[in-house]
């Protein structure tokens, strides 16, 4: 039993010599799904996350302790995934809760703006989050040979992602762009870390975040009077 799980957790297939695991794939295929339907305002897209998450857990913590064919460890990365499941369960219950409020075929949340508090009190806790996850990861991984760099962007990716999946969870149109920030710097740091299939899904993340913003922009617009009408699908 255990040689069956141990092939099926290495399964993976060749392409030009890389071996591209299917953990990998179908995690971030996972992922990809419950961003459209994050983009979708559907509540369906936290439980559909929470299981890609949960398998690039896997990923990610497995290379950190094998480094398997050279990869580097990404320390923000699998202990991410961790925080994403918390932080996804916490969406999964707001949006459910406030979608009880709503027509079944509507979106579960309308989106709005951060407020400038909201806003200072995220920058801050960014700040904090990057510059002590960077010094405990620079800890954690000071037997593999990294530029100093390398945590700083591992860190960033780490925090901006918690900070964005909780934006979200909240209904802050604002999340979007959180999450571009992290693709800006998560595409060249996968890729430098030979995480290919990861790097390209990135890539295309960047082109569905852009225009999830648009829409949720349009919509905070669009449905902002009705909301101030009867206060329904807003989280505050």
């Amino acid at each position: 039993m255990t040689e069956q799980l141990l092939r099926l957790f290495n399964a993976s297939i060749d392409v030009a010599g890389y071996p591209l695991y299917w953990r990998e794939i179908i995690g971030n295929l996972f992922g990809f799904a419950s961003a459209i339907g994050g983009l979708r305002r559907r509540v369906w897209a936290w439980p559909v996350g929470i299981i890609g998450n949960i398998i690039l857990f896997t990923v990610f913590a497995g290379a950190a302790f094998a480094l398997p064919d050279g990869r580097h460890p990404l320390f923000g990365q699998a202990f991410r995934q961790v925080f994403f499941v918390i932080t996804s369960l916490y969406g999964w219950w707001q949006w459910n809760r406030v979608r009880r409020g709503r027509a079944t075929d509507a979106p579960a949340i309308t989106p709005r703006w951060a407020t400038a508090r909201e806003r200072t009190v995220c920058l801050v806790v960014a700040l904090l989050g990057v510059v002590v996850s960077q010094a405990v990861f620079a800890v954690i991984g000071a037997g593999w040979p990294a530029p100093r760099w390398y945590y700083w962007a591992d860190a960033w990716i780490f925090v901006g992602s918690i900070l964005a999946t909780y934006q979200m969870a909240r209904g802050w149109t604002d999340f979007w762009l959180a999450w571009i920030a992290v693709d800006l710097v998560g595409i060249p740091l996968l890729w430098f870390s030979h995480y290919y299939p990861s790097a390209v899904l990135y890539a295309v993340y960047g082109a569905l975040v852009v225009s999830g913003f648009v829409v949720w922009r349009r919509a905070a617009v669009a449905e902002a009077p009705e909301s101030d009408i009867d206060n329904k699908g807003v989280l505050v």
